[in-house]
């Protein structure tokens, strides 16, 4: 009963705070609105628990669980010794210390995702006393702060379509769902959030405050801790758009020599130095996840850490991370969402271009969005195997890939076009 009475309680203060936080109620929102919003991050979050204890193993959702079971005993060695619980995030065992910078094995780096997300839910156990559905209303306010930065940036770069821009930021339901659980993407989101939101504001003030340079610091801290191999598509696409915004040529001329030479350095820093073998650690990378049990693992080719291997497996990288699951893919009543989400995204996609407003332009923003979103699509298409991770982890650039091409939609025709047909029958 006690446990009801506190989830109660900080369910109505964080519904409330929501309503008092300037960087919310400047989105434009509603009061209502942005507790419907956090309510439903909420309500996914609990969602989110309950699967991963009814059906864990056939969702393969266990992860959630365990991440809380951790925390529980980081949070009483927090109470008993707050310097080793602080200072044991760094310690590292491996004879190779902190140089396998990429690997997915035997890495310090690779274990700092799991060290740091265990590490905040301890703290998060202080105030919610190890309630683990008490600590989802918490990291859903915490992770809310993402899709309203973006919700701004957006609403901001494609101002008149509102609509069509808030319902693709916030209820895209694969993004909703797996950003809102007890999981590391909300937190990641967070950090890509924060680094857009400010890179947008920098950009287009011409000029870096030390509070905005601080939260891009943050937010690539997060990427860094959660998933620091995003970093990889994540830097260039950022460094073609600040300078696409300053250069007078073709924006799309520009990410496209940039991205040329980042392709160039991908394949050749190895020749720099042997511990930039990118080509090797993300072929390294897919060998891990061959090696994992998965319900929903599919065969693929196997890379090569060459230009031509990864060239002949791009078409298959595409299918894998944007397409799929196919309908044939469908085992349970998660792949069978997962499968009719992605093609009705495909779908709604062609219908926009199709649509297309006359004055819609490739600004560098869209472009990033774009370059960001596919190459990152590309890397998970190249190293994982299992769809059911490939849906959770594409799930965080659905709402940068898909806002853009919603938004840039003449809505005013597809209405009258659909209103017509609708008429005639």
């Amino acid at each position: 009963m006690l446990e009801h009475l506190v989830f109660a309680a900080y369910l109505i203060f964080f519904a409330w705070l929501v309503t008092r936080v300037r960087f919310f109620t400047q989105t434009g929102l509603s009061k209502p609105q942005l507790v419907i919003f956090f309510l439903l991050k909420v309500m996914a979050g609990i969602l989110y628990g309950w699967i991963g204890v009814y059906y864990g193993e056939l969702a393969q959702m266990v992860d959630t669980w365990a991440f809380h079971f951790e925390s529980i005993k980081e949070y009483h060695l927090l109470l008993t010794n707050p310097g080793e619980f602080f200072s044991s995030i760094f310690h590292n065992t491996y004879q190779e210390g902190y140089t396998k910078f990429l690997a997915s094995e035997n890495s310090w780096w690779n274990d700092l995702k799991g060290t740091f997300f265990v590490k905040m839910l301890a703290i998060f156990n202080v105030f919610s006393f190890g309630n683990y559905y008490v600590n989802v209303i918490m990291y859903s306010f915490l992770t809310l702060f993402g899709p309203m930065a973006i919700y701004r940036v957006m609403k901001e770069s494609f101002p008149g379509n509102r609509l069509p821009i808030l319902l693709t930021t916030f209820f895209i339901p694969s993004y909703l769902y797996w950003t809102s659980g007890l999981h590391k993407d909300g937190l990641l989101f967070l950090g890509i959030a924060l680094v857009v939101y400010h890179f947008y504001f920098v950009l287009k003030e011409g000029r870096a405050s030390v509070v905005r340079v601080a939260a891009i610091l943050l937010g690539l801290l997060l990427v860094l801790a959660l998933r620091n191999f995003l970093l990889i598509p994540f830097l260039p696409a950022l460094f073609a758009w600040a300078v696409a915004e300053k250069r007078k040529t073709s924006p799309q001329l520009v990410f496209a020599c940039i991205y040329a030479v980042f392709v160039v350095l991908f394949f050749t820093a190895r020749y720099i130095h042997p511990r930039l073998d990118f080509p090797e650690e993300v072929v390294s990378r897919q060998q891990a996840f061959f090696r994992l049990v998965g319900n929903s693992a599919v065969t693929v080719s196997p890379l090569e850490p060459t230009f031509l291997s990864f060239l002949r497996n791009t078409p298959q990288a595409f299918v894998l991370s944007l397409i799929r699951p196919y309908p044939s893919d469908v085992r349970h009543l998660l792949s069978l969402a997962a499968a009719t989400e992605i093609n009705a995204l495909l779908l709604l996609s062609l219908l926009c271009l199709f649509f297309r407003r006359r004055n819609a332009s490739l600004t560098p923003f869209v472009l990033f969005c774009l370059f960001f979103s596919m190459s990152f699509l590309l890397m998970i298409g190249y190293t994982v195997n299992i769809l059911g991770a490939i849906v959770r982890y594409r799930s965080i650039v659905l709402p940068l890939l898909f806002v853009p091409i919603v938004a840039g939609a003449d809505w005013t025709r597809i209405r009258e076009r659909f209103a017509g047909n609708m008429a005639e029958k």
